[in-house]
């Protein structure tokens, strides 16, 4: 299956065809139309070129979420730029490896950061910086605003890269997947028919921006199919509640469930215009499935998905949506389970998840060799996750190969939390797991030794430490010490032990005997 050109071209058809059609619902009661996004894209398309930005050039952009922020991610692939979306919690010394590793020629942030990240980041005089405010404004907004909104979109090949995200590996060194137009467009229009989506839709969006699930996922699945958008700045459940009668679309993580399920406004009645709740980026229990069709009388579907493939597989619109499974492999895209031989195992065996198809990334951001180890010799992506694919070919997910933890939607990969708290002078060393959350669905736990029981650094000390230095999300919501670490005979820490102390309370039993 080809997806050629720009993948803006599937956003642009739908302008031409009916400029003024809605397409974006603010806050503010504020109606957007197709014309005014594909104007806005344009003006911001001139913009940066006018900023010396050249096709192929990376934009970092590091802003809260906006319309103009929508727009500006679609004046990057309008006009054949790589748009690099940053995480809104991430700390200068989080940016300055990124943007380092990334070599944008332009870095937007917030107005309110500008100082104190032009004072700590460092960036080659090369770099131009702008900004952009919440509420739509700043320096990037009043360029763009004196641009003509007339631009010719890029003509680029499918194949090449129109976004980078960075995700972490075992490693702890961050890597950016690099994002085709093709893969875009075949996430977008995929996905679209799959959920049946149209012009009659209105998807209300509460997902961050700077996250696949809801730029990838939400906006481009929305805006392909020429759907609308209540876009709200974030998930807020009286907003979200307020707004469910006029929209027809849902999609989000675990998280939102849990505190829709647990306000008594959500109802059958409320829910009697949606047609469709998505759920993804971690697990959702078989009984707050069943929960959720209880007070809502709609059955979610949960989908799979990872930064370097997209969506890999999604319960059907019809047929049954089985609860603990994220369904079917997409069409067009090949999936098994394998050993660690690389080998098809047995249907019904737990091993590896594979996957080969259009959506794809294209590979790592400079690191050919790092490509390499994670793509079988007959072109199958290891995606770290285990599972196995029942007799009718439903996709169910058992663990993480690789010890990610999923809180809140985010991931946080374990050894980066663990080199931060390394770093603190107390600490000889520590292990960091997941463990489960009702809310979150997982909350992060670090497990340290100290140089001396006697002088340990406090819960306090740690989190304050790690505060300073990563974001929100990854911080450790609960810090406990041992005189060791659990290992094999290998000297490998064992995590899976450790998270049933935490799970169990067993870590206190430990810790006493390792006192006497």
């Amino acid at each position: 299956m080809n997806y050629p050109g720009n993948f803006y071209q599937h956003i642009e058809r739908h302008a031409l065809a009916a400029p003024d059609a809605p397409c974006v619902y603010t806050g503010s009661d504020e109606v957007l139309s197709r014309d005014w996004l594909h104007a806005m894209a344009g003006r911001y398309a001139n913009a940066l070129l006018a900023l010396g930005c050249v096709r192929g050039d990376r934009v970092a952009v590091q802003v809260e979420k906006s319309a103009q922020a929508l727009c500006l991610y679609l004046g990057c692939v309008r006009a054949g730029l790589v748009f690099l979306p940053l995480n809104t919690a991430y700390t200068p010394d989080e940016l300055a490896f990124l943007l380092g590793d990334a070599k944008p020629a332009l870095f937007v942030c917030r107005p309110s950061h500008k100082q104190q990240l032009q004072a700590q980041l460092k960036l080659p005089p090369a770099v131009k910086w702008m900004d952009l405010d919440a509420n739509g404004t700043g320096s990037l907004y009043d360029l763009a605003r004196a641009c003509v909104p007339r631009f010719d979109t890029c003509a680029v090949d499918g194949e090449d890269m129109a976004c980078l995200m960075y995700t972490s590996g075992t490693t702890g060194r961050p890597k950016g997947a690099m994002l085709s137009h093709r893969a875009m467009s075949y996430c977008a229009l995929t996905l679209g028919g799959l959920w049946q989506f149209s012009q009659a839709d209105v998807l209300l969006h509460a997902l961050p921006i700077f996250h696949g699930h809801g730029l990838f996922v939400s906006c481009n699945v929305a805006l392909a199919a020429g759907a609308g958008m209540l876009f709200q700045p974030g998930f807020n459940v009286d907003a979200v509640l307020a707004a469910l009668p006029q929209a027809s679309v849902l999609m989000g993580v675990p998280t939102y469930v849990h505190r829709l399920l647990a306000d008594a406004r959500l109802t059958p009645e409320l829910c009697a215009h949606m047609r469709l709740f998505t759920c993804g980026s971690a697990p959702l229990s078989a009984e707050v499935h069943r929960a959720f069709e209880a007070r809502t009388a709609h059955r979610i579907v949960e989908r799979y998905g990872a930064t370097e493939a997209m969506i890999i597989s999604s319960n059907p619109m019809n047929g049954e949506r089985r609860p603990g499974s994220v369904g079917l492999a997409l069409p067009g895209l090949d999936m098994r389970i394998a050993d660690t031989q690389d080998e098809p195992l047995p249907v019904g065996e737990i091993g590896m998840i594979q996957v080969r198809g259009p959506g794809l990334f294209s590979g790592y951001w400079q690191l050919p060799q790092q490509t390499q180890q994670e793509f079988t010799p007959d072109g199958y992506f290891r995606t770290g996750d285990l599972g196995f694919v029942d007799d009718n070919g439903y996709l169910s997910i058992t663990g993480r190969a690789k010890d990610l933890i999923i809180s809140g939607g985010y991931n946080v990969y374990p050894v980066e939390v663990e080199t931060v708290i390394n770093q603190m002078p107390q600490v000889q060393e520590s292990a960091v797991v997941g463990v489960p959350h009702p809310d979150f669905g997982e909350t992060v736990v670090a497990v340290l030794v100290p140089h001396d029981m006697k002088h340990a650094p406090t819960a306090a000390e740690v989190i304050a430490w790690t505060r300073e230095r990563l974001a929100n999300y990854k911080l450790p919501k609960q810090v406990l010490v041992l005189a060791e670490l659990p290992r094999n005979t290998m000297g490998k820490v064992l995590k899976a032990t450790l998270r049933e102390w935490v799970v169990q309370g067993k870590w206190q039993m430990n810790l006493k005997s390792s006192h006497d």
